[in-house]
């Protein structure tokens, strides 16, 4: 049986691109600057696989003789953001970046979305999603209106409170809108974003759900479901892909479940792809300039990846990335645009540095090359 995990440490960067001025993120090294920050990261696990040898990383000393092959990624397509880098590692490398609405969203497409779900709303900017519901969240109650919102991302966000607004409700305003922003206006994500409490003490739930942009050309995941292989999506990764070239999904409710659920599904029998996604970092610390969170839930990861490679059979292949930055020691909350460091891990695999890959496509283009697949992405295998 041919089987691979593949984590994606969602927004876990490893430094900043060479384009990055363009995004204001000079200097943004997600990993350094937390270790740099916290006088020390401890992460046995991936110290041994070669984290430390793609880039010095306070207590993450270079492996004298690593047992997985390292290096990193820079992203080719334009942007920063979830979708983009995931799509990336898929094989689909964007022609130009999903668009972003720094002033808000244009009248006229707000006064549409208002006339089908028959109410009007609230907000219209970019904005913290907790400090959005802090501030507009007791108008929201009083007057049932949605709370509408962006941010650097490519995303339109309703955020609603589920006593006034019911969770179903709130779901069908988002296929509207996702209906609605398509051509110039094909955002990433549309996040349904429900919260409940009282004013002074609101807080989201864990009901979120994402409406995203399906993929316009053929990805990795379609290629292996088409050649008969189990495609094992867990956390957000169904979200992601819109469910396009999935066999199986399994929710998670933190980066440990995820974990978890990895680990768990190890145990059974099956050919093809476990992706998981661990948006903790980025969703809980990485927006919210958490340092210390951040560093927590690293060690907390490291101690999980240490039992899967426990867990991997003779054959087995783990890859191990993430999808864009979110140095939260960066100004502002927002996504950083930096490579993604890339361990590769197998029994059987020669170990060898990696380098600086060209593009996130490598990974599927390694998944073609293990599973042998028809299909082909321009990138180069990491095997």
């Amino acid at each position: 049986m041919k089987r691979v995990v593949l984590l994606v440490l969602d927004s876990v960067g490893i430094g900043a691109l060479p384009d990055a001025h363009l995004y204001n993120d000079q200097g943004a090294n997600t990993l350094a600057n937390i270790a740099e920050s916290l006088g020390g990261l401890n992460l046995p696990n991936l110290q041994k696989m070669g984290l430390g040898n793609i880039h010095p990383i306070k207590g993450v000393e270079p492996a004298e003789s690593p047992i997985a092959s390292y290096g990193k990624m820079a992203e080719k397509s334009p942007g920063k953001d979830t979708t983009t880098g995931h799509w990336e590692i898929a094989g689909y490398i964007l022609d130009k970046p999903f668009p972003t609405y720094p002033n808000g969203f244009p009248k006229d497409l707000i006064e549409e979305f208002e006339r089908k779900i028959g109410r009007k709303t609230l907000g219209n900017y970019p904005a913290s999603g907790t400090q959005i519901i802090e501030d507009l969240g007791e108008e929201h109650v009083k007057t049932g209106y949605p709370i509408v919102y962006t941010s650097a991302d490519s995303v339109f966000q309703i955020a609603a409170h589920e006593e006034v607004i019911p969770l179903e409700e709130l779901y069908e305003m988002c296929k509207i809108a996702r209906e609605m922003l398509v051509g110039d206006h094909g955002v990433g994500r549309v996040i349904a974003r429900p919260f409940v409490g009282q004013p002074g003490n609101f807080s989201r739930t864990t009901n979120r759900k994402d409406f995203s942009r399906l993929p316009d050309r053929k990805i990795v995941l379609q290629s292996l479901q088409e050649e008969g292989y189990e495609v094992l999506s867990i956390g957000k990764i169904w979200d992601i892909y819109g469910g396009v070239g999935i066999t199986r999904s399994l929710k998670s409710k933190s980066n440990l479940d995820g974990l978890e659920k990895t680990l768990e599904s190890l145990k059974g029998d099956f050919s093809g792809l476990i992706m998981t996604n661990l948006v903790d970092f980025d969703m809980l610390y990485g927006h919210r300039n958490d340092v210390e969170g951040y560093g927590k839930a690293l060690m907390e990861t490291d101690q999980m990846v240490g039992k899967i490679l426990d867990n991997l059979k003779e054959d087995d292949v783990l890859i191990i990335t993430a999808d864009h930055g979110c140095d939260p020691t960066h100004p502002g909350t927002d996504h950083t645009r930096e490579y993604v460091p890339v361990l590769v891990y197998g029994k059987k695999l020669p170990v060898q540095s990696l380098g600086v890959r060209e593009s996130f496509v490598d990974v599927a283009a390694t998944l073609v090359k293990i599973f042998n697949l028809k299909d082909q992405y321009n990138g180069k295998s990491l095997i």
